[in-house]
């Protein structure tokens, strides 16, 4: 009798136990700090956009969301460690353009871009924009292109290397204008930036976080927004369509993902929190002052960001793939 009482109790202590160590449920969830893995260096936009967007789900969450910048390999390193984590909604992706689309298509991963992740939700974008150095002779974007076309053995744009969306959106500018020009890839937008200023390079595509100031110091001169808007911060740069190149759009968006796996309750729970930050208007304000413009919230949901990211996979993989874009 006693034996059977000590196997009754252990049994019971042990579905206690397991009860209490079992999986994440919607229920419990969140109860510890979640974690944004930033794939690149703190500092720039993409560690800006992720700080703003974590202050902002905290209050909806109650929990802390904590910042973990895992830089190296255009982005690539942060990203595996999220498709490597544990799919219960406590280590999260905040990616880009670049990080899941372009790296899918120029570098070998141990991951799927698309298919290992559980989309969360579209958080904002930035247009690129067209600038060139000062002393170019042009006075507009169809002039511009009449003198890359005229000085085609010389020409250079500058990226922040091979695979950024500068170094992509330039290869897609170039069919679009049926202009040729060298492109001359750098360390980082900083020292393209500076040679661009000192008119050892004749243009770049280039966000305008990081051109605006030099375009108001008369440093570099600013020809198109890529985007069907102009920027409220520079109200007086045409966009591409009243610029004479209409249609010619890139923007670097952002958003947030989960591991494959994640449950949907569990992604529920994170996009109405990611709806409730982007719909607080500090958080708009702080996003504007970076030049993000925030997505509607009719494009916020899960399955829109699915639909988005399958979206610009099919646009930029053939170019990628036509300009033979590979990381050496």
């Amino acid at each position: 009798m006693r034996k059977c009482i000590r196997m009754l109790v252990a049994t019971i202590v042990t579905a206690v136990c397991c009860g209490m160590t079992g999986p994440v449920t919607a229920d419990t969830y969140p109860s510890r700090p979640i974690t944004i893995i930033v794939p690149f260096a703190a500092g720039g936009p993409f560690d800006t956009v992720a700080r703003i967007l974590a202050e902002g789900m905290r209050g909806p969450l109650d929990q802390p969301i904590i910042i973990e910048n895992v830089a190296g390999a255009a982005g690539s390193l942060g990203v595996s460690r999220v498709a490597r984590a544990s799919p219960d909604g406590y280590t999260l992706s905040i990616g880009n353009w670049g990080t899941h689309v372009v790296n899918g298509a120029i570098y070998s991963l141990s991951y799927d871009t698309y298919a290992d992740f559980e989309p969360i939700a579209l958080l904002s974008n930035s247009p690129e924009l067209i600038v060139a150095k000062s002393a170019v002779p042009a006075n507009d974007l169809k002039q511009f292109i009449a003198y890359l076309k005229n000085n085609s053995d010389k020409a250079s744009m500058g990226t922040s290397g091979v695979g950024s969306s500068g170094h992509v959106a330039g290869f897609l500018f170039q069919k679009a204008t049926g202009t040729s020009f060298q492109f001359v890839p750098y360390r980082g937008l900083a020292p393209a930036m500076q040679d661009l200023i000192g008119g050892r390079t004749d243009m770049m595509i280039d966000m305008p976080s990081n051109s605006l100031p030099y375009i108001r110091s008369g440093a570099i001169k600013a020809f198109a927004v890529m985007d069907k808007q102009r920027l409220a911060s520079a109200p007086d740069i045409p966009t591409v369509d009243e610029a004479g190149l209409p249609g010619f759009y890139a923007t670097i968006w952002y958003a947030l993902w989960a591991p494959k796996g994640t449950p949907k309750d569990i992604i529920t729970k994170l996009n109405a929190a990611v709806r409730m930050a982007l719909a607080d208007p500090t958080v708009q304000k702080r996003l504007a002052t970076i030049d993000q413009t925030i997505f509607p919230p009719e494009q916020q949901t899960p399955e829109a960001l699915r639909v988005y990211h399958k979206s610009e996979i099919d646009k930029w993989w053939p170019i990628i793939k036509d300009a033979n874009i590979k990381i050496q």
